[in-house]
């Protein structure tokens, strides 16, 4: 049964703010396209709610009061990791949200957990400084690296070995099968003021990215920790940009994100004061910015394959791929990878969204005080928003058409997104409670 949903007035008005463009030329730039999903203009009723459950302690009241990070889901064991404000980090049941295990640690844990499926671990880090590395089945703790400063960031795994940056502008290589340190890189952070945030590393073919909070983008060799490439300062370019002034934040806070576009490799980044960047993989040069946005603190990339219409004998539909980018300050902007061109802008609700999710062909984003809403990645249109209950910051995770995500009040949602017609997806998701197309 569907838990009953409202959405307040307040909630409307937001989401007919999100619905509209921002002033300008970028406005114009929303293309004609029949790509949007066929249920855009679906009245309600598309996002609902399958399950609320309370999670966290209530000694989580005494420290943070936002839920940060996002889940990692375990489709086979159907299982979903929570990070908590708590200090713990959850394993619980996809259909019905349920606690199979639970695992202390000394401060709140608010990064992304790391599921490894072929060993049946979970690696995450802690607001206690530590990186754990944990048996997926029964929660007990297999090793523990203290890194000496908060690790809120996804930890990545490639050959045997993990890799995690602290809130101490530090990058680490650990042994994945015994937490042993294999090397690290440490800059110092940026005098004056930072953003809340810091950057996670991302894995290319044979380096290892990450960003500071003084503006600088460097690459590593995965063996040795050797730098590869000559500093990328980011903060000096938007120094320039903003003819001599020194902008008041400097940090590069987005975990670079590798891809491929048209030029090659690249690794895509945002500059909080000097907008979103793209600079080739193999030495750093840059192949294309937008300048104006700013303020960015996530990246995600959408990719849609070519597939057949859902109706009549028309040509098929051309797979295309949109660059997201999530900004306290300016929106949330859909960009072009290929060059950083806009596609399309939307205000944000007061306060603030989350990292946009892809989820049954569309995007999910949280809000920090008007709940959950559902977008068209292609041209930005609102879908559908519900209020249910509390405010988020926790990053939703989803596969198929069911999320999951913590609110700030401490409750677990199960989330689901209910398409006119069955999805080819949902043949696959009769484990989550969805019925089969």
């Amino acid at each position: 049964m569907r838990a009953p949903v409202a959405i307040s007035r307040g909630v409307l008005a937001a989401a007919a703010a999100l619905a509209l463009p921002l002033f300008g030329c970028e406005s114009l730039s929303i293309p004609a396209t029949p790509q949007v999903p066929t249920w855009l203009h679906h009245p309600g009723g598309t996002l609902s709610i399958t399950y609320r459950r309370p999670l966290t302690a209530e000694s989580r009241q005494q420290a943070e009061v936002y839920e940060r990070g996002k889940p990692a889901i375990d489709v086979a064991g159907r299982r979903v990791f929570v990070p908590s404000s708590d200090n713990g980090l959850y394993a619980l049941r996809v259909e019905d949200g349920s606690t199979i295990w639970r695992f202390e640690t000394m401060g709140p844990v608010q990064s992304e957990p790391l599921f490894d499926a072929d060993e049946n671990v979970v690696y995450f880090g802690s607001n206690d400084g530590a990186v754990y590395k944990l048996n997926a089945s029964d929660g007990r703790m297999l090793w523990r690296f203290a890194t000496n400063a908060e690790v809120g960031r996804k930890p990545v795994l490639r050959n045997g070995v993990i890799y995690v940056t602290n809130a101490n502008d530090t990058l680490i290589a650990m042994n994945a099968a015994t937490g042993a340190l294999k090397w690290h890189q440490h800059r110092t952070p940026a005098f004056g003021m930072e953003v809340a945030g810091y950057a996670g590393p991302a894995l290319g073919r044979d380096k290892v990215y990450t960003a500071y909070s003084d503006g600088v983008v460097l690459a590593y060799d995965l063996e040795d920790g050797s730098e590869q490439w000559p500093a990328v300062d980011l903060a000096a370019e938007a120094e320039q940009q903003t003819g001599g002034d020194v902008p008041r934040y400097l940090d590069v806070d987005t975990t670079p994100l590798v891809a491929r576009i048209t030029s090659g490799e690249v690794v895509i980044v945002g500059s909080y004061a000097g907008g979103v960047h793209a600079l080739d993989a193999e030495n750093g040069t840059r192949a294309w910015v937008n300048e104006k946005a700013v303020g960015v603190t996530e990246l995600v990339l959408w990719e849609q394959p070519e597939h057949a219409p859902r109706t009549g004998p028309l040509p098929s539909v051309p797979g295309q791929r949109i660059l997201f980018a999530a900004s306290g300050l300016t929106g949330l902007w859909a960009l072009d990878p290929n060059d950083g061109r806009t596609l399309w802008r939307r205000n944000l609700p007061e306060g603030g969204i989350t990292a946009p999710v892809p989820v049954a062909g569309a995007l999910l984003v949280g809000t920090t005080r008007y709940g959950l809403f559902l977008f068209s990645p292609v041209t930005g249109g609102l879908i559908d928003g519900i209020l249910p209950g509390g405010s988020f910051a926790m990053t939703p995770a989803a596969y198929g058409v069911r999320a999951f995500v913590v609110g700030n009040g401490g409750s677990f949602l199960g989330v689901q997104v209910t398409p006119p017609t069955p999805a080819p997806a949902q043949t696959t998701m009769s484990w989550l409670g969805v019925k089969g197309g």
